[in-house]
């Protein structure tokens, strides 16, 4: 039941992350990966409050289909890494050094926030 659940609910997280992708292409038609950025501090945020609001050992497959499912499949670590090379490859260097120093600190940030909402 739980496999199910993750792969459910890792479905939806790709989709939202989709459409997060198509709201800011479709109203800022920029290379500037910023979907990117907020996908990863949402899901972040999300799996901070799951940490900790579902705690409880009852809330073990629960846990897992928020983080493992929903939270994988809309963060996306591997587009962290390759945007910001590809915008070095396009020599937009201070675009790449922005994402690479903002990801981690708003991911942690995004993460700290969602664990005070569960408390």
């Amino acid at each position: 039941m739980t496999l199910l659940g993750i792969t459910i609910f890792g479905a939806l997280g790709c989709v939202v992350r989709f459409l997060m992708e198509y709201a800011v292409r479709r109203y800022h038609p920029t290379q500037r990966p910023w979907s990117t950025v907020a996908a990863n501090t949402l899901g972040c945020a999300i799996a901070g409050w799951a940490t900790y609001q579902l705690a409880s050992p009852l809330d073990t497959a629960l846990r897992s289909v928020i983080i493992v499912g929903f939270c994988g499949g809309l963060t996306t670590f591997s587009s962290a890494f390759a945007i910001p090379a590809i915008l070095q490859r396009e020599h937009h260097w201070g675009y790449s050094a922005t994402l690479i120093a903002t990801t981690p600190l708003l991911c942690a940030g995004g993460f700290a926030l969602g664990a005070a909402l569960a408390h």
